[in-house]
């Protein structure tokens, strides 16, 4: 019988037996690795990123062969039903708003405009922030606490500093937001009620990160941007597993993910080889399709062109304000990705994004973002191309709510 202090934090340990624990740490977390000359790192010293290949680090696990995926029935449904494949050490570091385990649902009414029965949504718009990021930031203020960090701050396109300024505040640490000038108002206003600091930069989220750069200079702040800390991408990379586990271990033909720092996708891609490692599903991997906007399409003009690595996209321009990424820190992982899964990479216009807000909308009774929607207007031209077949089992992911972005809807 369990008992209270077992519980604390909602979390419903792994056990070998009735009486012992997994480990001391409740973790098989054991190094870091970086993603491009292979150099290990210690987990028990604040890290970012690989400063000698300038590319990022990845989270190795000691993988267990004896953990039955059954064990996870009964568990809390949050990100957090993981936890011994997360980076936290000790638990009292957990900085959670109930982040994770997100619906999967059969999406009938599109299928019919495409004549498939086989299209399938996965709505991050349910998280506590209204997207994806609060997975990510959920885990690196965590790991943050764990290192005794107290100011952390972020170059964000929206999303991902709302969730640092709620993140922070739950947390009782001073974060700084900095954010493109014509980012909506609805993120900055989050930001602020938070009350964290917001700093507004003319042009893309490239410039607020050169901006960050420069603060950095002379102030003391932890930088969380995307890949050049290692801990955001073990929180997005939960999706991976819930998409796993919510299809009963059989995973879809092929996944539609909206790609601009594209750290969701590396994740998930992540979690599929970790759990195959454990023997949870079989060595069968889904086709991953990286979504673009033609405003900033930096990955596909790489895929295209058959680049192991992606360049800077000038003037980048989109109403989707998570795809406007010109240059993505996580670009070779990214390709590599796609290459491996036999996927690819396609842009979509604004106009397309804009009407797929509106179709969704109409026929399945959901608010999107413009980035979600871009996965419904790349997937019809995949189906009209045969890229799909009707009879492929494909899931969209929506990486966050529309109701952020209704004062710039049309």
């Amino acid at each position: 019988m369990e008992t209270e202090n077992e519980k604390k934090m909602s979390i419903i340990y792994l056990k070998y037996s009735s009486e012992k624990l997994i480990a001391e740490s409740d973790t098989y977390f054991s190094n870091l690795r970086c993603s491009g000359c292979g150099e290990t790192f210690s987990k028990s010293e604040v890290q970012t990123y690989c400063h000698q290949c300038n590319k990022p680090l990845l989270a190795e696990y000691n993988l267990p062969l004896h953990f039955d995926k059954s064990m996870l029935k009964g568990r809390v449904e949050s990100m957090w039903r993981y936890r011994e494949f997360l980076p936290i050490e000790n638990d009292a570091n957990m900085v959670s708003l109930g982040e994770g385990w997100t619906p999967i649902s059969p999406m009938q009414q599109l299928g019919k405009i495409v004549k498939s029965d086989n299209i399938f949504m996965k709505d991050e718009g349910f998280n506590p922030t209204g997207s994806f990021k609060a997975r990510g930031l959920s885990m690196a203020i965590s790991k943050a606490k764990e290192y005794g960090i107290n100011r952390v701050a972020i170059p964000t396109a929206g999303n991902a500093g709302g969730a640092l300024a709620a993140y922070c505040a739950t947390s009782g640490m001073e974060g700084m937001v900095i954010m493109p000038e014509h980012t909506p108002d609805t993120f900055k206003w989050e930001c602020q009620f938070l009350n964290t600091q917001l700093r507004q930069v003319a042009g893309t989220i490239s410039d607020c990160g050169r901006e960050l750069a420069a603060i950095k200079e002379d102030q003391d702040w932890f930088d969380v941007s995307t890949m050049k800390e290692p801990y955001r991408l073990e929180g997005k990379k939960t999706m991976g597993y819930e998409i796993a586990e919510q299809m009963e271990w059989l995973l879809p033909d092929v996944i539609v993910y909206p790609t601009g720092g594209g750290t969701g996708l590396v994740g998930i891609w992540k979690a599929f080889d970790e759990m195959e490692q454990m023997g949870w599903i079989s060595d069968f991997r889904p086709r991953m399709v990286a979504v673009q906007a033609e405003g900033c399409r930096p990955v596909v003009d790489a895929f295209d062109a058959g680049l192991s690595d992606v360049s800077f996209y000038e003037n980048a321009n989109t109403v989707a304000n998570g795809l406007c990424v010109p240059k993505p820190f996580a670009g070779e992982l990214i390709m590599k990705v796609l290459y491996e899964s036999g996927g690819k990479a396609i842009a979509v216009s604004d106009g397309e994004i804009n009407s797929s807000v509106r179709e969704i909308g109409e026929n399945e009774g959901i608010l999107v973002s413009p980035e979600g929607a871009a996965t419904w207007a790349a997937t019809k031209q995949l189906i009209e191309t045969d890229w799909i077949h009707p009879e492929e089992q494909v899931l969209l992911l929506n990486t966050g709510s529309g109701y952020k972005y209704l004062e710039k809807m049309n």
